[in-house]
C-alpha cells in the first residue's frame, strides 16, 4: 500500500448492538459470569478525555460511576461500559508523539522485533489504535509496509502526513474479515495501550485470530494489572479503560480465541506494562518460552486467583488519597504556589477522586496544543502552555504523568533557578528536589 494512502472513514453505520453491555458492571464482558467482587470505588467521574472549551464549564457535565468488579471466574478487572466507544474515541484528544520517551520505546519496539521476527520489504505490519502513527513511522523508516487502523479521525490524519497509510475504523471481526480478503494479512499485528481500551473483547481477539497470517505474530502492550494493585495505580482507572489485564487473563483470553501466548516481557512503561507474543495455536514454530510459565506461578503466588487478594486493595487508595490532601492543604496553608505538569487521563481520575481543583493548582501545562485554553473535565483546572511556568514560578510542580516524571523533571529543570520542586502523587505523594 502507497504511503500517499489518505484517511479512508468507515462509510457505515457499525451496529454493536451485540457488544458487550455491562452497564452497571452485572456482567463479565469476556465470559459472561455475573460480577459481585469490588476491586475500588473511585465514585462518580467524567469522562477524562473530555476537555472543556471555555464556553462549556458553565454546563452540565455528564459524570459516570468509575467502579471497578473483579470477575471471579476469570479474574478480569473492569468497569461497566456505561458510554460507548465511539462517544470516546471518534475525536481523541490524546497524541502519542508527545511523549519523547514514548517515541524511544516505540523505535526501540520496532528494531527488536524486525530483528527477532525477520520483517523487510515483503512483510506486512499492521497497528491497532495506531494514533498519530509515531510508531508505525519507525517501520516506514526501514522500508517495511505498514496499515494503521485508528477510529479518531482527528489523530489519524496525523498519521497519513507522516506517511503512515491508516483506515479510520474501530477493529474487529467484520473489519478483520475484509482485509483478509483483500490479502491484507499482517506478519505483524500490534497493538500498544488499546487491549484496556476495547469494550468487546471478544469482538476484538477474535478479529486478531482472522487478520493474522499463518505464521504471523500478534504482540501487546498493556498495563499490568498486578503492578497496578502493587503500587496503589488507581489513577490508571478511568472510563476510557473499560478492562484491566492480569497475564492469567490474557492468556484465557487469547487462548479462547485459538491464539497462543509464547512469551511475555515485563516493561517501566506507565508505571509497568506487559509486552505479550501470541501466535495461531496451531503455529508450533514458536515455543512456548520460560517467561510465560514464570510470569503465571508469580501471580497465582501473588493471589491473583483469590478474591480476598482484589478486596484489599481500595483502603490503599483511600489513605494515599488522605495522605495526598494533607499535603496538599499544609503547602497552601504556608502560602506556595502549586500548578499541575500535563493533562493526562489518568490525572484526571486522580484529580477529580481527591476533589483537587483550583484551590489547590493554579492550573496545568501541557505541550499538546490540541488542549491549549481548554480546561480539565470535573475540576475545571486551566490548561495553558509550557511557557506559562516560568510566568507563574510555581513553588511546587505537581507531575500528573507521574509515569514520565523522569523526562518530565529533566525539561524542567529550570524551576529550580527559584527553589521550585516537583510533587509525584503514585504510589503515595513524594517531593523531588
Amino acid at each position: 500500500m502507497s504511503n500517499q494512502t489518505a484517511v479512508m472513514p468507515n462509510t457505515e453505520k457499525q451496529d454493536n448492538s451485540n457488544a458487550s453491555s455491562n452497564r452497571g458492571s452485572s456482567v463479565c464482558r469476556f465470559c459472561s459470569a455475573p460480577l459481585s467482587v469490588n476491586l475500588v470505588d473511585l465514585g462518580m467521574s467524567p469522562l477524562c478525555e473530555s476537555y472543556l472549551a471555555a464556553d462549556q464549564i458553565n454546563a452540565m457535565e455528564p459524570f459516570y460511576p468509575l467502579h471497578v468488579f473483579v470477575c471471579s471466574r476469570c479474574y478480569l478487572a473492569q468497569l461497566g461500559e456505561y458510554v460507548r466507544a465511539e462517544h470516546i474515541f471518534t475525536e481523541y484528544a490524546y497524541f502519542s508523539s508527545y511523549s519523547d520517551s514514548w517515541l524511544k520505546h516505540s523505535k526501540k519496539y520496532t528494531d527488536l522485533v524486525t530483528q527477532r521476527f525477520g520483517l523487510g520489504a515483503k512483510s506486512l505490519v499492521v497497528e491497532l489504535a495506531s494514533n498519530d502513527g509515531y510508531l508505525l513511522q519507525y517501520f516506514v523508516e526501514k522500508g517495511i509496509p505498514v496499515l494503521g487502523i485508528e477510529p479518531a479521525a482527528n489523530v489519524a490524519k496525523v498519521a497519513v502526513q507522516k506517511g503512515v497509510p491508516t483506515l479510520v475504523e474501530f477493529f474487529g471481526v467484520d473489519l478483520a474479515r475484509k482485509l483478509a480478503a483483500s490479502g491484507q494479512q499482517p506478519d505483524l499485528l500490534l497493538g500498544n495501550n488499546v487491549l484496556a481500551q476495547v469494550p468487546d473483547l471478544n469482538d476484538f481477539v477474535a478479529g486478531m485470530k482472522i487478520l493474522l497470517k499463518a505464521g504471523g505474530v500478534i504482540t501487546m502492550e498493556f498495563p499490568h494489572l498486578l503492578r497496578l494493585m502493587d503500587e496503589n495505580q488507581f489513577d490508571t482507572i478511568y472510563h476510557e479503560h473499560f478492562s484491566y489485564f492480569s497475564f492469567i487473563t490474557t492468556q484465557k483470553i487469547f487462548a479462547e480465541h485459538g491464539l497462543e501466548l509464547f512469551d511475555v516481557e515485563e516493561l517501566p512503561s506507565h508505571g509497568g506494562s506487559l509486552r505479550i507474543y501470541a501466535r495461531h495455536a496451531d503455529d508450533h514454530s514458536k515455543p512456548v518460552s520460560a517467561a510465560v510459565v514464570e510470569l503465571l506461578q508469580r501471580e497465582q503466588a501473588a493471589g491473583l486467583t483469590r478474591m480476598d487478594r482484589y478486596a484489599a486493595f481500595e483502603e490503599n487508595v483511600k489513605e494515599t488519597k488522605r495522605k495526598l490532601l494533607e499535603f496538599l492543604i499544609q503547602a497552601k496553608r504556608d502560602g506556595k504556589k502549586i500548578v499541575g505538569y500535563g493533562a493526562p487521563g489518568k490525572g484526571n481520575t486522580l484529580l477529580n477522586y481527591c476533589g483537587i481543583r483550583t484551590d489547590f493548582l493554579d492550573f496545568t501545562v501541557d505541550r499538546n496544543p490540541y488542549k491549549h485554553g481548554r480546561f480539565l473535565p470535573g475540576t475545571h483546572v486551566p490548561i495553558l502552555a509550557p511557557d506559562a511556568l516560568r510566568a507563574a514560578r510555581p513553588d511546587y510542580v505537581f507531575i500528573l504523568p507521574w509515569n514520565l516524571k523522569n523526562e518530565i523533571m529533566e525539561q524542567l529543570s529550570f524551576i529550580r533557578e527559584w527553589g521550585g520542586k516537583f510533587i509525584v502523587p503514585i504510589p503515595q505523594v513524594k517531593v523531588y528536589e
